[in-house]
């Protein structure tokens, strides 16, 4: 068995056929349908079936693709830790966020980046804000902008991020500076799908004030949500990181119990593997990006501070 048979068994498997992970790996169809056909005979189980015009891994090939990755990213981290030894200001990152942090705190960043650092190639992950956590323990990426902390992730700290109502001008909730979430018990909330965090945030808010929100549209986008909320359909919950329209809409902080609802924004990275110093860079400098001015640094003024989590920064 070698590293290549491994990465032709993990595009085979993710592409869902022979031909489209050939052309991934540079490889003919026939050569790489040979080292699949040839792995299966060296481990004596059959890795693939085939319904229809795409291939299904077997329980056993399911078992040896997610060993293969392991091993594939340890091969990965090994030749970044080489690289890192020889030349520290070339290399390429992947960053995972949220659709909103990459458009209001990675887009405006990573242009400024690029222009200091040439040399390293910054590659953006999309994910839910619940998930994209289990994008940096699984290897997909180096670093991800999330909220959870633990033993597990070293971290910098970034900015606060809290859930606001964004409601028409004409709404009587938009007289208001906060608004508590039991005073949304009744009302028709536009809120965004369970992958994230805000969701989370409040609905455990809800939990503890013992009432059960009314949801009128879920959404993957916080700009149809806060459309909706303009033409008066509604109260849209978003976090404070995204872009809110200065025209026929406010944006009020959601609190419970005077408290605000949310949590720091967190580069994060697994203590368990390599971090190399272009990524390193790369968290420097953006936390210093962030420090200057962010989306939402408005919104957060007017509460009080969130707690800041305790980090262990590596």
């Amino acid at each position: 068995m070698n590293f290549r048979q491994l990465q032709t068994l993990v595009a085979v498997a993710d592409a869902g056929g022979f031909t489209a992970a050939a052309g991934r790996l540079h490889l003919s169809q026939p050569a790489a349908t040979r080292q699949i056909q040839s792995l299966e005979t060296e481990l004596g189980v059959r890795l693939f079936d085939r319904v229809g015009r795409r291939l299904h891994l077997t329980s056993e090939g399911d078992d040896i693709v997610r060993r293969g990755r392991r091993l594939l990213q340890e091969a990965e981290s090994l030749r970044d830790r080489a690289s890192a030894l020889k030349n520290g200001s070339i290399g390429t990152l992947r960053v995972g966020a949220s659709p909103q942090n990459i458009e209001t705190v990675l887009a405006p960043f990573a242009a400024g980046f690029r222009k200091r650092h040439p040399g390293i190639e910054v590659h953006f992950v999309e994910d839910g804000g619940l998930r994209v956590g289990n994008r940096l323990d699984d290897g997909d990426v180096h670093v991800a902008l999330t909220t959870v902390s633990d033993e597990q992730h070293f971290g910098r700290l970034l900015f606060p991020c809290c859930a606001v109502a964004v409601v028409a001008k004409s709404y009587p909730l938009a007289r208001r500076t906060t608004v508590d979430v039991a005073a949304l018990a009744d009302e028709p909330l536009l809120l965004l799908q369970r992958s994230f965090a805000t969701r989370s945030w409040l609905e455990a808010a809800c939990h503890h004030a013992d009432i059960r929100p009314h949801v009128a549209l879920e959404s993957a986008a916080p700009a149809t949500l806060m459309a909706l909320a303009a033409s008066g359909d509604g109260i849209a919950i978003v976090p404070s990181n995204v872009n809110i329209p200065r025209e026929g809409v406010k944006a009020v902080p959601v609190t419970y119990r005077s408290t605000p609802i949310g949590r720091w924004i967190i580069a994060a990275w697994d203590r368990r593997r390599f971090l190399p110093p272009f990524a390193r860079t790369f968290v420097d400098h953006l936390a210093a990006h962030v420090r200057r001015g962010h989306t939402g640094r408005d919104v957060m003024k007017r509460l009080p501070p969130l707690p800041k989590p305790e980090l262990t920064q590596g």
